[in-house]
C-alpha cells in the first residue's frame, strides 16, 4: 500500500535536513584545515638561501636567507660614541622592503637597523628609557636603491649623522644621533633580530670603524673598495670589524680585524629572538601593503565564521551560536599567532588575530542575512502531484 503524500514529504524534508547538516558540517571542517594550512605552512625552518658569488666576492641571499656574527662585537674600550658602517651591496628589485644589516643584544633587541624599504634607505634605532620603553627613531634616504648596486657609508660623532652614497654626502640629521654602543651586539644580515625581514640580493663588503670618518676619508674608501675590494685603513680610525666576503665557499665569513667575531652561514633560516604576539600600534605601517594584508587577514576568516555559525545554529543548536562561532575565530588565530612565533618564515602579531576575528563576525553576519532571505513556498499539495502514489 503506497505511502501518504504527507508521510512522504515529511521523510524527504528530514533527509535533506540531514544531507544538509552533513554538509555544512564537512564545509567547516575543510575550511578550519585551509586556515591552519594557510596560516603555519611550511611548518618547518627552509633551508638558509645564502650562496657565494662564483665570479666576485660576495655573498647572495635569497627570500629566506641570513648571516649571523659568533658573538657580540665588543666595543667596550671605545674612547667615545663616535661610529662609522659601511657597506656594498645590491638589492635584488627595487620593490620590495626588508633588513639589510641589524644588531642584536638582550638588553635592547632592536637598539639598530638598516632596511631597504622600497626605493629607500631606512635607518632605526630603539631608545629604551628608565621605564623600559622603547623609543623607535628613524632616518630615511630617499630613492638610493633606484640604480642596483649602492655602496653606503653611515658615520657619526654620536650626535650628528652623515649619510654617503658612493663617497658623496646625500643626507645629514642632528636627531639620529647613532653611537658606537648601537653597534654592541650580534650582528644580523639580511634579516631582522626580531621578526621574518629576510632582504634579497648581493652583500660584497661590510665594515665598522670606532671613529667619525669625515669626507675624504669616505671618498678615499669607496675608491679603495670599488678598485681593490678592501679599504686601505688606518689605524686612527679604529676598524671593529671587516668583512670582504672574499672566501668564496664554507660558511664562515672571516673578520680581518684581529680578534674580531666571523660571521657564519647557517644551514637553516633562523630569527634570533622572534617576537610574541607583537601590539597593534608596532605592527602599524602607513602603506597600501599593510592595508591589504589586514584586508586578507579579514576575508580569509569570513568563510569559518559563516560555515561555522551554520553548523553550531543547526547541526549542534547551540543557543549563542555567533558568539560561540566569535570565539571560535578567536582561538583559532590565537593558537596560529603563538605557533607562528615558532616558525621563523612567519610573524606572530596581535593585529592578525583582531582582523582574524573581525573577519570571524562578518561571516557569521552574511550567513544570517542568507537566513533571513525568502525560501519559495513548498505544500503537500504541490508535493503531492509529483510524488507517486
Amino acid at each position: 500500500m503506497p505511502r501518504p503524500a504527507g508521510r512522504q514529504i515529511t521523510t524527504l524534508t528530514v533527509y535533506c535536513a540531514y544531507i544538509r547538516q552533513r554538509a555544512i558540517a564537512a564545509l567547516s571542517a575543510l575550511t578550519l584545515c585551509g586556515i591552519l594550512i594557510a596560516g603555519l605552512w611550511p611548518f618547518h625552518s627552509p633551508d638558509n638561501q645564502v650562496r657565494w658569488l662564483r665570479s666576485e666576492n660576495g655573498l647572495r641571499f635569497g627570500d629566506h636567507g641570513t648571516i649571523l656574527s659568533s658573538g657580540y662585537l665588543e666595543v667596550a674600550g671605545s674612547d667615545g660614541p663616535s661610529c662609522s658602517l659601511e657597506i656594498w651591496l645590491e638589492p635584488a628589485v627595487d620593490w620590495k622592503s626588508g633588513t639589510v644589516l641589524a644588531f642584536y643584544s638582550r638588553l635592547n633587541p632592536g637598539q639598530f637597523s638598516m632596511r631597504q624599504s622600497l626605493t629607500d634607505l631606512e635607518l632605526r634605532r630603539e631608545i629604551v628609557d628608565q621605564g623600559h620603553q622603547a623609543n623607535p627613531v628613524k632616518f630615511y634616504v630617499d630613492d638610493i636603491f633606484r640604480k642596483g648596486h649602492v655602496f653606503v657609508t653611515v658615520t657619526s660623532n654620536g650626535q650628528d649623522t652623515a649619510v654617503y652614497v658612493d663617497g658623496r654626502l646625500v643626507k645629514t640629521s642632528s636627531r639620529f644621533g647613532l653611537s658606537i654602543n648601537d653597534l654592541n651586539g650580534q650582528l644580523i644580515g639580511a634579516n631582522s633580530p626580531l621578526q621574518h625581514s629576510s632582504w634579497s640580493g648581493r652583500l660584497r663588503g661590510l665594515a665598522i670603524y670606532r671613529s667619525e670618518l669625515n669626507a675624504a676619508q669616505v671618498a678615499q674608501h669607496y675608491e679603495d673598495w670599488i678598485q681593490i675590494g678592501k679599504p686601505t685603513a688606518t689605524e686612527n680610525e679604529r676598524a671593529l670589524a671587516l668583512y670582504l666576503f672574499d672566501e668564496h665557499t664554507g660558511r664562515t665569513v672571516h673578520n680581518r680585524v684581529r680578534s674580531g667575531n666571523d660571521l657564519y652561514i647557517p644551514g637553516r633560516y633562523i630569527v634570533v629572538h622572534q617576537v610574541l604576539l607583537e601590539p597593534p600600534w608596532k605592527e602599524f605601517r602607513a602603506r597600501w601593503s599593510y592595508l591589504k594584508d589586514v584586508s586578507i587577514n579579514i576575508a580569509g576568516f569570513v568563510p569559518l565564521g559563516f560555515f561555522f555559525y551554520g553548523y553550531f545554529r543547526s547541526a549542534r543548536r547551540i543557543r549563542r551560536a555567533a558568539l560561540a562561532t566569535a570565539i571560535l575565530g578567536l582561538m583559532v588565530s590565537l593558537t596560529i599567532e603563538v605557533l607562528q612565533a615558532y616558525l621563523p618564515t612567519r610573524n606572530s602579531g596581535m593585529t592578525d588575530v583582531i582582523t582574524n576575528t573581525l573577519g570571524t563576525c562578518v561571516g557569521v553576519m552574511l550567513n544570517r542575512a542568507a537566513a533571513l532571505a525568502p525560501e519559495p513556498l513548498i505544500t503537500a499539495k504541490s508535493w503531492a502531484g509529483v510524488l507517486p502514489r
